[in-house]
């Protein structure tokens, strides 16, 4: 009980970050694949069970999304036309499951079902992880070897080739099309990180494209960031043309850029996103190419050379378009807060994460750690924190246009709240959820406090709980459609 008696603690000590419960805020999750030998030793229905408990854990820790990583090593945790089944998820790549399912599929339908967004996670360029992993035959490698560069003990799509991003979006267009992903997302691998010592192979590829694209010899890194950029906003058009709904968002590394070689980069020492991966992910959001950025925050604060601080007020001081969220490494919650060491950072980082202007949210990683409570984090999300549920922030770029309200009424013949929407031809402003907010008799109508959320569905209707009825209670339903927007609250209902 040690722990818990430390989370109420915690609680008394973080009323400052918890002065309002947020009513919208991001709250993702990273459930990675890559390496996990876990899968590969389970039956399908070990791996869905096991998948079910880390969402139910996501939900009692109030999260709002998850980001499930599918394309590891451009291959498939899905039946994909275009690449083989991924080695994670049967231990050989190229084998389906036995019996065959679709863990896409299956978490679309498990995330949906508990209010939870589905992000599509993918590597562009990754091909193995380390040497001796065996590709499947029928693997593009084999096909058009002339696509790829080998770095280290690596192999990797070479992002100066054309059709290495015409493959990688083909792949994208697949998942959009056939499936009721939520969004598609990048992590933070581009061109790989540097080896001491070892240049990316592309001097021909260089040599072959870049005075035709405009860059001279002297260029050759505007040239790499120009690869990148291009496929990030060629994968944003792609998305949008076939559902303009779906957002597409990038986590990159956390330094963009640091101020000894960019006046205006963070006051930082590490590795530069801009210089070093060549991703020029400002401009992304800038030019409308992401829908939001998520940069990986992993340190401490005070950390000598990337200080978690520093770097958050970085961030959104650049007042960049789209969404901001930050990527939070679990294990740094552990370290000692420095002006009360008897307490961890975890209250201070949150305290930044919903001060700060124009930072909307957190993704937590790893989120298996949080099912299994890896710091406390589950307990104090669940406690703390994220006690309360959050709406995602309305993707008012994408659409700005709320839905019409509903007519609702009591229906005394079954005792039913019902209400009625008008129809809908634009998907934009189709319902997604309807919200339920309950009151006291007495009480005023404040939709703006989430405390009052009674229910969040997909149904036309509900019953009220007896003690509702006998204390009179009110109830106001809103809509909300599929970028969140919300509709004015209906008429109030009178039990």
């Amino acid at each position: 009980m040690k722990h818990i008696a430390t989370i109420i603690l915690t609680a008394l000590l973080s009323l400052s970050a918890l002065a309002s419960s947020p009513k919208r805020e991001f709250r993702g999750a990273w459930l990675q694949i890559v390496g996990n030998t876990s899968f590969s030793g389970m039956s399908s229905s070990e791996v869905q069970d096991y998948l079910c408990a880390t969402l139910d854990s996501l939900v009692i820790a109030g999260c709002n999304a998850v980001f499930f990583q599918v394309r590891p090593e451009a291959d498939a945790c899905y039946p994909s036309p275009l690449e083989p089944w991924t080695r994670y998820l049967t231990g050989v790549q190229g084998k389906a499951p036995e019996p065959f399912w679709d863990p896409l599929q299956f978490m679309i339908e498990q995330c949906h079902s508990r209010r939870l967004e589905l992000h599509a996670w993918l590597n562009p360029y990754r091909v193995t992880v380390k040497e001796g992993e065996q590709l499947s035959e029928g693997h593009i490698f084999f096909e058009r070897p002339e696509l790829f560069v080998k770095y280290g003990d690596q192999q990797y799509f070479n992002p100066g080739e054309p059709e290495s991003r015409e493959h990688i979006l083909a792949v994208i267009k697949d998942i959009v099309s056939r499936y009721d992903v939520d969004g598609i997302h990048f992590d933070d691998y581009f061109y790989p990180y540097p080896i001491k010592g070892k240049d990316f192979d592309d001097a021909a590829t260089f040599r072959k494209y870049a005075a035709a694209q405009g860059f001279s010899k002297e260029q050759k890194g505007d040239w790499r960031r120009n690869n990148v950029s291009t496929l990030i906003a060629e994968v944003n058009a792609a998305v949008k043309e076939i559902k303009p709904w779906v957002r597409f968002g990038v986590s990159p590394f956390g330094i963009h850029r640091n101020i000894s070689e960019d006046p205006d980069g963070s006051l930082t020492n590490g590795l530069s996103g801009y210089s070093e991966l060549y991703a020029d992910t400002p401009l992304w959001a800038r030019e409308g190419y992401v829908d939001y950025l998520a940069p990986q925050l992993y340190w401490k604060i005070g950390h000598r050379a990337a200080d978690y601080e520093t770097l958050a007020n970085w961030w959104s001081e650049q007042e960049l378009p789209g969404h901001l969220y930050l990527g939070q490494s679990i294990e740094t919650f552990s370290e000692k807060d420095l002006q009360n060491p008897s307490t961890t950072q975890m209250r201070r980082k949150m305290e930044i994460s919903r001060e700060l202007s124009g930072i909307q949210g957190n993704v937590w990683w790893p989120g298996w750690s949080i099912s299994e409570n890896v710091c406390n984090i589950k307990d104090s999300l669940s406690i703390v924190y994220q006690k309360y549920p959050a709406f995602l922030p309305a993707y008012v770029d994408i659409d700005g246009v709320a839905p019409e309200r509903v007519e609702a009424w009591l229906s005394h013949t079954s005792g039913q709240v019902r209400w009625i929407t008008g129809p809908e031809d634009d998907p934009m402003q189709e319902a997604m959820y309807f919200a339920v907010y309950r009151f006291e008799a007495d009480e005023k109508a404040d939709i703006s406090k989430i405390e009052k959320l009674y229910l969040l569905t997909k149904e036309t209707s509900f019953k009220p709980e007896p003690a509702d009825l006998e204390a009179h209670r009110r109830f106001v339903i809103t809509v909300l459609d599929r970028c969140w927007n919300e509709s004015e609250p209906s008429e109030c209902i009178q039990l």
